[in-house]
């Protein structure tokens, strides 16, 4: 018996990948990675490979796409409430991180180097309604 699978979506790191994957799963909706495995070697190559492909059988397509839809995409607290923008109350808020500083480049710079983890990155929360950039510490 053949089957055909199609990609529903496609994340930076296999850690993201399998949290939907395992949600997918839950409502008895049989999925696999591809690239998974290539990408969790060398987490570098990710944008080059396209990241890794959550798929899924041709026929559960309808559902899973259904079960997205009620997926929130934005950041949340640590309850699972909706962080909310304080300068608009917006619930269109993305977590992201970023190095502003020249410590923080040369640490960045002196990781790539020795192939370790940075450590000074900061991590902030922006609105997208807004572009409000804020910290939860405020």
């Amino acid at each position: 018996m053949s089957e055909t699978f199609v990609t529903i979506a496609q994340f930076t790191y296999s850690s993201e990948a399998k949290i939907i994957q395992g949600r997918l799963e839950s409502d008895g909706i049989p999925t696999f990675l591809s690239d998974a495995n290539t990408i969790d070697i060398d987490p570098f190559l990710s944008n080059a490979i396209g990241g890794v492909k959550l798929k899924i059988r041709v026929e559960d397509e309808g559902k899973a796409k259904n079960i997205f839809k009620h997926i929130n995409k934005f950041s949340l607290t640590d309850e699972g409430e909706a962080i909310r923008c304080q300068n608009c109350n917006s619930e269109k808020i993305d977590f992201f991180s970023h190095v502003d500083s020249f410590g923080s480049q040369l640490a960045l710079l002196g990781g790539f180097l020795s192939k370790a983890l940075p450590i000074y990155i900061k991590y902030d929360y922006r609105c997208r309604e807004c572009k409000t950039k804020f910290t939860l510490d405020e």
